[in-house]
């Protein structure tokens, strides 16, 4: 793996000599991010050694070098899906990637359907903890202490310090967040009435199909984390409610103004 991650970033080296501290990981609908940054270099996923292409309607599939005013920064327009058929490792190697790269903090964004029954659709929810019982641990094999420990703390995935930051832009914007737990599910069906019920007893307040694997090997690595999600949808509360993937896009590209000016005043202040 590390032999990988070194030819990844020896290409992307060839094509720009930028180390950004921050990365940003941009989800389903949520690209309007990427068009804020001033950008020195946009390199194709299908570019890159390794990586892997996106193939989900809604992710651009580059990787963004640039700035937002002074501060560099690297974005994914677009991740990668386990559902997508892709193994585990090839889900979060472009986590590692931006490790190496010298990326410190990592903003990750991810449109979410909500199990807790005062959220609605259009909110942002700051994830404070995850579940993720219910998806591939990353980590499962030979672990490479190169990469990180063994055993790593997850007492604290999403940094409070972070978390308090995105509270304090949001305050002065008028935006208003929620604060939950994100659960992580395989997908690419979304979720059966007794699904939504069995998340919202175990204490899942959203569930989405992606995150929970890029947090973990960020948090291997030592990488400080901030996660949001865009309610998209309110899981099927009614018999008529049907969810369809268009309206989730729909959704988040109607709240995405509110999170790329909390994305862009973090990377600022960061």
């Amino acid at each position: 793996m590390v032999k990988k991650i070194y030819e990844a970033i020896q290409f992307i080296q060839t094509k720009t000599s930028m180390r950004p501290p921050t990365g940003v990981i941009l989800g389903s609908g949520l690209g309007s991010f990427a068009a804020e940054i001033k950008a020195e270099i946009e390199i194709p996923y299908a570019d890159i050694p390794h990586f892997p292409v996106s193939t989900v309607e809604g992710h651009q599939g580059k990787l963004i070098f640039g700035r937002i005013d002074d501060k560099p920064v690297v974005a994914m327009a677009g991740r990668f899906h386990f559902y997508e058929g892709y193994e585990i490792q090839d889900v979060v190697f472009p986590v590692q990637v931006m490790k190496f790269l010298g990326v410190k903090n990592l903003l990750v964004s991810n449109a979410a359907g909500a199990t807790n029954l005062d959220y609605i659709v259009g909110d942002l929810m700051v994830i404070t903890d995850h579940i993720s019982l219910f998806a591939p641990n990353p980590l499962v094999g030979r672990n490479d202490p190169d990469l990180g420990p063994r055993f790593p703390d997850m007492s604290e995935p999403y940094k409070k310090k972070l978390i308090n930051l995105s509270k304090e832009i949001a305050k002065k914007n008028n935006i208003s967040l929620r604060e939950g737990v994100y659960v992580g599910v395989t997908g690419p069906t979304f979720e059966t009435r007794a699904e939504y019920k069995m998340i919202r007893v175990l204490g899942g307040d959203a569930v989405g199909m992606s995150t929970v694997q890029e947090v973990i090997i960020a948090n291997h690595m030592g990488m400080s984390v901030f996660g949001i999600s865009v309610i998209s949808d309110v899981g099927i509360r009614h018999e008529e409610n049907i969810i369809t993937h268009e309206e989730v896009l729909k959704a988040a590209s109607e709240a995405e103004p509110k999170l790329t000016l909390i994305f862009k005043e973090m990377v600022r202040q960061l």
